[in-house]
């Protein structure tokens, strides 16, 4: 079974984490699944770039992201050669080190 390594995160993962991902299944819903409540304001509809990830290991292994999310990815903050929305880029089976960007679009939150 592969594993997404998620770099430490200020917010949503202080320490880093090493989770055991399911392929066919994109990075956004493992994250979640593991209790790494990364943001997807559009739930996930490739319309927002809130879950945007850059993909430090394994970026060649997905498959290539299509022109709705390039254009998306026009707007994230931090963009890098590597970076993917988490919502869009489904795991295979090979390991990925994943890390999110400290700042979204969205840059102001609730106060909970």
């Amino acid at each position: 079974m592969p594993r997404i390594i998620v770099l430490p995160h200020e917010e949503l993962c202080p320490e880093g984490t090493v989770i055991e991902a399911k392929p066919g299944m994109s990075i956004c819903d493992n994250l979640l699944q593991n209790g790494v409540e990364i943001e997807h304001a559009c739930e996930k509809s490739c319309a927002c770039t809130t879950c945007h990830v850059v993909v430090r290991e394994g970026f060649e292994t997905l498959d290539p992201s299509e022109e709705n999310e390039d254009d998306m990815l026009d707007k994230a903050w931090g963009l890098e050669p590597s970076s993917r929305l988490s919502c869009q880029a489904i795991v295979k089976d090979s390991d990925l080190t994943i890390e999110i960007p400290k700042y979204t679009i969205n840059m102001v939150k609730e106060i909970k």
